[in-house]
């Protein structure tokens, strides 16, 4: 009897053990680290790095260039042209007698062409080019917030998975020594085949879901690359963003409907469509033009009066259209068309930033009781745990009994650790909902991308092919 309350004595002090080396791979996910990529450090990369993000600047410096060439409407139009030839004459004259000469006819010219009036076409054009631009700018703004969220939840899932891996190691190692001594109790006669073959089928199910945490953990750093441009190392924690959080649900719906990317572009795309409107009518108005032109000429033929001729004129138009066809007509009433549908998708964008939102607040609130639940349900596994063992020590519970409330701990702990990583990005997700999530307001440690620094090198530029950056 003494042999065996050793034997089983010696279970109860490893059970404990590896309940400890459980909880601290689970506390890993909130531990504090002295070294390793932060979270803000990841979210620095990508802003800087993601081929997604970077892609949508090159667009909207693209968008920009919709502004000068909207503004090219004001400026002259010259044109320079240049023609000579070679010509072979033959002349047959009354005298029955015949002519012969090879011509050289050469002309340059220049034509300088002003519009003074084209019905406000360039003036609206240009308001259709800046409102573009501050839409763009929105969507530019959007797809910023959408990277740094993709960030966060690779990043999260990146540490959680590693602390899950780290648990179920633990699990594997625990039920391994846990069928070694069962097997060796089993020689003496303690147990039956029966718990050898319970502890031995534990221990298959605790290697199958270190596999799967392992597959888990590979795909999240793959998608760690793919994000934030580097393999991950060694993470430190994460931590929710609740300072930069409204405090209510009111207050988060207001700040989406107002603030919120989406909803601003779609706004700016609502002016687009209407000021198209009067881009359509100005087809139906008249247009002035003001038309200087030189030109020189020589020839080469001996039987003309003159070899060579100089002009110069300034010429006035007004053009006015009469009937096209119907086609200035169906563009206007297409731009109407097209303005009605801008503002039902501005309130669709409104409605469904709303709608996200209350979403993420709601997720949020919830994330932050299930971590409160999953924390006391850890607790209460880890004593209901070590209450197994001191009963199995005494002969009151099996070595099931004991494989059970180690497998209700290890499933708590990592529900604990979903649950956590569920609160951090259920706070950036809120703050992504009201507009927010941006390097100014999440202060990270990175140059903020301009976009107005692009528009206005570009604006007022009259010629160069080259673009700012030198491409």
């Amino acid at each position: 009897m003494t042999r065996r309350a050793a034997r089983v004595g010696h279970v109860e002090r490893w059970l404990l053990r590896s309940g400890i080396c459980l909880a601290v791979a689970c506390l890993a996910f909130a531990a504090p680290a002295a070294y390793g990529e932060s979270l803000p450090e990841a979210l620095a990369k990508a802003y800087q790095t993601n081929p997604a993000l970077n892609a949508e600047r090159a667009r909207q410096r693209a968008t920009d260039e919709n502004v000068p060439q909207a503004l090219s409407g004001y400026r002259p139009q010259i044109v320079a042209t240049l023609s000579a030839g070679f010509q072979a004459v033959r002349n047959l004259l009354p005298d029955n007698t015949v002519q012969s000469a090879n011509l050289k006819p050469w002309t340059i010219g220049v034509t300088v062409s002003q519009t003074l009036f084209n019905g406000f076409r360039t003036a609206n054009s240009v308001r259709v080019a800046e409102l573009q631009v501050q839409a763009g700018r929105e969507a530019l703004r959007n797809v910023g917030q959408g990277v740094l969220l993709d960030a966060v939840t690779v990043y999260t899932n990146v540490l959680a998975n590693q602390s899950l891996v780290e648990a179920q190691r633990a699990n594997v190692a625990f039920l391994q020594e846990t069928l070694g001594i069962t097997q060796k109790r089993l020689n003496a006669g303690d147990v039956t085949p029966t718990d050898a073959a319970q502890a031995e089928a534990r221990l298959s199910r605790g290697r199958a879901d270190l596999n799967a945490a392992e597959v888990n953990l590979a795909v999240s750093q793959a998608t760690y690359l793919q994000v934030i441009g580097n393999a991950p190392t060694v993470l430190r924690p994460a931590e929710a963003v609740d300072r930069l959080l409204p405090r209510s649900r009111d207050d988060a719906t207001g700040q989406a409907f107002r603030e919120h990317p989406a909803v601003m572009a779609a706004s700016f795309d609502v002016d687009v469509a209407s000021t198209s409107i009067r881009v359509a009518e100005s087809s139906l108005m008249p247009t002035i033009t003001l038309q200087g032109s030189a030109s020189r000429s020589k020839q080469s033929d001996p039987t003309l009066g003159t070899f060579g001729t100089d002009q110069a004129s300034v010429t006035g138009q007004l053009t006015q259209p009469i009937y096209d066809g119907g086609m200035a007509a169906s563009q206007t009433r297409q731009a109407k068309e097209i303005a009605t549908q801008s503002r039902q998708v501005l309130d669709q964008v409104r409605n469904q930033a709303r709608t996200a939102a209350v979403g993420a607040w709601v997720a949020n609130e919830g994330a932050k009781i299930a971590v409160t639940a999953s924390e006391a349900e850890v607790r209460a596994a880890t004593v209901a745990l070590q209450g197994v063992q001191r009963e199995a020590a005494g002969g009151q519970r099996t070595t099931v009994d004991v494989l059970n409330a180690q497998q209700d701990l290890i499933l708590a702990k990592a529900r604990l650790i979903g649950a956590q990583r569920d609160r951090v990005i259920a706070s950036y997700t809120l703050l992504s909902a009201i507009g927010r999530l941006d390097v100014k307001n999440l202060g990270l440690k990175t140059p903020d991308y301009l976009p107005e620094v692009h528009y206005h090198q570009v604006r007022d530029a009259w010629h160069g092919l080259r673009t700012p950056s030198g491409q």
